[in-house]
């Protein structure tokens, strides 16, 4: 494949620390999840992860909704619950449902779009295989 962008991201401290891109747009601190004992009114790589990944899949649900001819409602979304888990043996791993609501469409025609974007979206494409994705059309 050819590289068409590449972001830049330096994390220090770890999920207790900061992240900067280079670009300085994301120059923020971290924290644990507040429910793991983080701090209030602090982001954590979880949401991170999930407002690219939702981001990403509404712009893949644009394009192939675009080459099917349609025009997606503006009200649409995709909202990405990401998931920390952890297993019995200590191991963590992420777990991802993304709850699409395309506003104006046949539940068929929806599901459609919804599983033709999963095949196209690169977040779907970088963890297929790693991260069990739920697909949930509303």
């Amino acid at each position: 494949m050819e590289k068409v962008y590449t972001a830049e991201v330096t994390a220090t401290g770890g999920r207790r620390g900061h992240v900067t891109s280079s670009d300085g747009v994301i120059d923020m601190p971290l924290s644990l999840p507040e429910g793991l004992g983080g701090e209030k009114g602090k982001s954590n790589p979880e949401q991170l992860f999930a407002a690219g990944y939702a981001a990403c899949f509404q712009s893949a649900l644009l394009l192939v909704a675009g080459k099917h001819h349609i025009r997606l409602n503006p009200e649409s979304t995709v909202k990405a619950h990401v998931d920390l888990l952890k297993s019995e043996d200590g191991k963590y791993g992420l777990g991802v449902k993304l709850e699409v609501h395309l506003q104006g469409l046949e539940k068929d025609k929806a599901k459609e779009l919804v599983d033709e974007a999963h095949e196209v979206c690169p977040y779907s494409v970088g963890t297929r295989g790693n991260i069990n994705v739920e697909l949930e059309i509303v």
